[in-house]
């Protein structure tokens, strides 16, 4: 492999890591500034000065934040998740099944989601100014305008309300079945589908129609070669960098309004569990939850760098 795609590969990791760090500063920061006093909180109104002052002795809240900060962070990279105020139990254990719900979610709505948002960047792409590409952009546009939580509402208005199809919660009845676990997943999955597609649409659509620009693809269509063999054969193969990142930066909006739409359909993901820890002021719950979506979000984007340095046809040579 050409040495600069290994240097460049190898400085996108280094700066990924480097990322983490700083974020993992904010998430514990951003924690430590929610109001109210957490020993307070988990002994009540009734509690008495002493009680509180020994728990915060015992929960070492009486640390500088520095120190806490060390503490927490070196626990995270020995994967030491800390335990639950609230609950008293490991972070590990409370996050576990949750997070496999939300990675469950998220990996139904890649999967209808992309090939779809793929199928009408790229054809938009190749009858440009069609019809076809004004009424799909008309609606990308459209629902890029409409906020997660108005989608969600929208789609239970329609789809629980008025037409009785699907249940406005998803997990109230039985999933045992295969319909069952349709009905329960259809909801949400539609609801993140809008959200993710529409951006994925319009960056595929930019990708695509920037490589047929080039001198070569207007080449290949005077020498009489049909537009889906210059998109398929030409295009794509040098548009995968952008359409990679497209997709990645789209699903990482996945990370986002998955909180909004787990909140509102009662879907028992680490999205839900967070908002509820918030609540209670559960600082390692909420933490551990924040780092996650952060860690994710990074993934995704590290991925999407590191292809399209790999896929760029300059630096391969």
């Amino acid at each position: 492999m050409n040495p600069q795609v290994v240097s460049l590969v190898l400085g996108r990791l280094g700066v990924a890591v480097i990322t983490l760090v700083i974020v993992s500063f904010i998430v514990f920061a951003a924690t430590e500034m929610l109001p109210g006093d957490i020993a307070q909180i988990l002994l009540g109104q009734a509690a008495t000065p002493e009680a509180v002052a020994g728990l915060r002795e015992a929960m070492h809240l009486n640390d500088p934040a520095i120190l806490r900060f060390l503490r927490w962070l070196g626990g995270l990279l020995q994967g030491d998740l800390g335990k639950s105020y609230a609950n008293n139990m490991p972070v590990a254990d409370l996050i576990g099944g949750r997070l496999a719900n939300t990675l469950k979610l998220a990996a139904v709505t890649s999967m209808f989601a992309v090939p779809v948002a793929l199928f009408l960047g790229i054809t938009t792409a190749m009858y440009r100014g069609s019809l076809y590409d004004r009424a799909v952009n008309t609606l990308v546009v459209g629902v890029i305008s409409v906020p997660e939580f108005m989608i969600a509402t929208l789609a239970v208005l329609v789809f629980a309300v008025w037409l009785h199809w699907l249940p406005a919660l998803s997990f109230t009845g039985d999933t045992t079945t295969l319909m069952g676990l349709l009905k329960a997943y259809a909801m949400p999955v539609i609801t993140l589908s809008f959200v993710i597609s529409a951006q994925m649409i319009r960056m595929t659509r930019a990708a695509v129609v920037e490589t047929l620009k080039m001198p070569y693809a207007e080449m290949t269509l005077l020498k009489g070669a049909s537009k889906p063999r210059i998109v398929l054969r030409h295009a794509l193969p040098n548009a995968i960098g952008p359409i990679v990142n497209a997709v990645a930066l789209s699903l990482s909006y996945l990370l986002g309004g998955v909180i909004i739409v787990e909140t509102v359909f009662n879907y028992p993901g680490i999205a839900k569990l967070m908002v509820d820890a918030v609540s209670t002021r559960d600082l390692p719950l909420i933490q551990t939850c924040a780092m996650i979506f952060c860690l994710g979000y990074l993934i995704l984007i590290t991925i999407a760098d590191v292809i399209a340095i790999v896929s760029n046809p300059r630096l391969r040579k």
